[in-house]
């Protein structure tokens, strides 16, 4: 028996507020991706779902008066490839900053000026990464990232430091520390956003959301009473619930399909 097919044990708090919260009448499932969904893996673009968590999600995608939704500081072109979503799934990008809604949604455009302070950002940061071994640049519509998975811890941190001094009084220039990254965007968004928007737009009465990133602490700190979030992880955080890892998060999905499936009466 693999381990993730291991029998695995919610804790009866979160199990209860599972129930609960299954019960409402438009249930908003939104979820973090990497570390959350998937493991964390030191390439990006090798990150997939967990197989239990990818099948409940397709199921819960499917259920009436149910939205499933991935928040990610991904851009969307990089989830949609590494999490190939249910087809209904709604996707938020960038943080926050590209936003899909299905079939007819726009693109993100930047203007000529955020282009220019883009481009100025990567400049910087490339700088950086050319004398920083084992640092490595991605590029997103709105931002650049500075990925330190792979350097060693001392010099992971002079390579943050030194861009968050170039960069950090720059006007129109928005950074986030997440585990070995530091975002950069000239486009001011969270996932606190995201899951305020997806709620308004999807008309939900109650929202989950599970995310294991410091930048996921910006959904969780925007739930309201009746919601549940769950952190991922041992970090600190503001959630009201916790699991240890990405398994644990196909076991809290399983569990709220039995639980949802009743709410909505669906076989």
């Amino acid at each position: 028996m693999t381990a993730e097919q291991t029998p695995l044990s919610l804790a009866p708090e979160l199990l209860d507020a599972v129930r609960r919260i299954a019960d409402t009448e438009h249930l908003l499932v939104a979820l973090d991706f990497d570390g959350t969904l998937a493991p964390i893996v030191d390439h990006a673009s090798d990150a997939r779902p967990l197989p239990r968590s990818a099948a409940a999600l397709e199921q819960l995608a499917g259920l009436p008066r149910t939205t499933t939704a991935l928040i990610s500081g991904r851009a969307l072109d990089s989830l949609r490839a590494v999490a190939s979503p249910p087809e209904t799934t709604l996707l938020i990008g960038s943080h926050g900053a590209e936003v899909w809604m299905g079939e007819g949604s726009l693109g993100l455009e930047l203007d000529d000026e955020q282009r220019q302070r883009l481009a100025s950002v990567r400049e910087v940061l490339a700088g950086i990464v050319n004398v920083a071994p084992g640092t490595l640049l991605e590029d997103k519509p709105a931002g650049v990232v500075l990925h330190t998975r792979l350097a060693d811890d001392d010099v992971a941190e002079d390579a943050v430091q030194a861009a968050r001094l170039e960069l950090q009084e720059r006007p129109g220039v928005y950074l986030k520390s997440g585990k070995r990254v530091l975002e950069t965007s000239v486009i001011q968004a969270s996932k606190g956003e995201a899951v305020e928007f997806l709620r308004q737009a999807t008309g939900a009465t109650a929202v989950l959301f599970a995310g294991d990133d410091v930048t996921d602490e910006d959904a969780l700190g925007r739930l309201l009473p009746g919601d549940v979030g769950i952190k991922v992880g041992l970090d600190f955080t503001q959630a009201a619930y916790r699991v240890e890892a990405p398994v644990h998060v196909a076991e809290l999905l399983e569990a709220l399909l039995r639980e949802r499936r009743r709410g909505v009466g669906s076989a």
